[in-house]
């Protein structure tokens, strides 16, 4: 636990502080309404704010009607999203569920009470709650914050990862965020699950998350360690370098994490390391290649070795002719496939030094144009 952790009696205080938007449900709720799981998880540990979601005790998608803004809603389960002073919140209406078969999407009922909507959760430290029309401080039926406390990843029954294998990759998520490790019955309980009985769309879904992670290597490793996932060994080490990467200039923000990652860690990379044994000769050249591929590709091939992409990333790719079509058709060159040639020919004269301006630009562009 950090030096940030705000006093349990005044926990109400500080989630508002934290969450300034959540007065207006204070305010305006007739039901008993809760701020849940890792928005009370994060607030303790002090680290920025998660996204908002309450539990209504009582009818959800009513409360969001009247709170205004409604954006979303699921009947089959009683979920609504709002969106107050410029944050999402979800709500959903408190529910029990259970699982037809392994892998299944559950099915919900509604419940009068917050500690058996508490106990559908994944871990511990996710099924905390502070309720927000009443102050009644820190509502931990499962002991969530020794959990917490301890760096701790608790399971909240044994058939938790059987009912909805995907939560073993929410487990290499918080671990490799938090660094929270799983307690030994949780531990054994992982390398039983089965990512198989779960739809792909899920699966992949679960996965894209942990990808978009900055401990996504981590992640994948503990899956792998846990027999969850087979990733080979040079997938994760190039998803390490794909992260690293993309946290510096000038390749922050090139391409989405998750994408990358996910093709660092999919298998085969014949054109990234093509591109990465590439040595091309002149600017030119170095456009021509890396023009012809997308983001991704390019941050895998840099990550295996391209070390020349960083100035095509830096610097060449944003390189313009100053002249345009319409200069070589008024220098009489017919619409059309000349005017193309004319203008890629000054370009690559231009990157490579030989058209220094805009006049050596169209005397370039008009003499290939006029060629054949």
């Amino acid at each position: 636990m950090t030096s940030a952790e705000p006093p349990i009696d005044d926990l109400s205080g500080a989630l508002l502080d934290a969450f300034p938007e959540l007065e207006v449900v204070r305010a305006t709720a007739e039901e008993p309404v809760y701020l849940v799981g890792g928005a009370i998880r994060d607030l303790l540990l002090g680290r920025p704010r998660a996204d908002a979601d309450l539990v209504v005790v009582g009818d959800a998608a009513a409360l969001a009607v009247w709170l205004g803004g409604l954006e979303a809603e699921s009947a089959r389960f009683g979920t609504a999203r709002v969106r107050l002073r410029g944050h999402d919140v979800d709500l959903a209406t408190a529910r029990t569920e259970s699982y037809p078969h392994p892998g299944a999407l559950p099915e919900v009922r509604p419940t009068d009470s917050i500690e058996a909507d508490l106990g559908r959760r994944d871990f511990t430290v996710n099924a905390m709650a502070v309720r927000l029309d009443r102050d009644e401080g820190l509502l931990d039926p499962l002991g969530g914050l020794a959990d917490l406390r301890a760096g701790r990843l608790r399971v909240l029954h044994d058939e938790s990862f059987r009912d909805d294998p995907t939560r073993a990759v929410r487990a290499a998520r918080y671990a490799s965020r938090l660094g929270f490790v799983p307690e030994a019955l949780t531990e054994s309980l992982l390398r039983e699950a089965d990512l198989g009985t779960v739809s792909a769309e899920r699966r992949e879904a679960e996965l894209r998350r942990l990808a978009g992670e900055p401990g996504a290597p981590r992640g994948f490793e503990l899956l792998v360690e846990w027999g969850v996932l087979a990733v080979p060994s040079e997938g994760i080490e190039l998803a390490r370098a794909v992260v690293a990467l993309l946290a510096e200039t000038p390749w922050e923000g090139f391409a989405p994490r998750d994408d990358a990652v996910l093709a660092a860690i999919g298998g085969s990379h014949g054109r990234q390391a093509a591109l990465a044994a590439a040595r091309p000769a002149r600017p030119s050249e170095a456009v021509a290649l890396a023009g012809a591929a997308d983001p991704v590709t390019l941050v895998l091939a840099r990550a295996l070795g391209a070390e020349w992409l960083d100035r095509y990333v830096s610097e060449l790719r944003h390189v313009a002719l100053e002249i345009g079509g319409e200069d070589l058709i008024a220098a009489g060159v017919p619409s059309g496939p000349a005017v193309g040639r004319g203008l890629a020919a000054a370009l690559r004269a231009k990157l490579d030094g030989e058209a220094p301006d805009a006049e050596a630009e169209l005397a370039t562009a008009l003499a290939t144009a006029r060629e054949g």
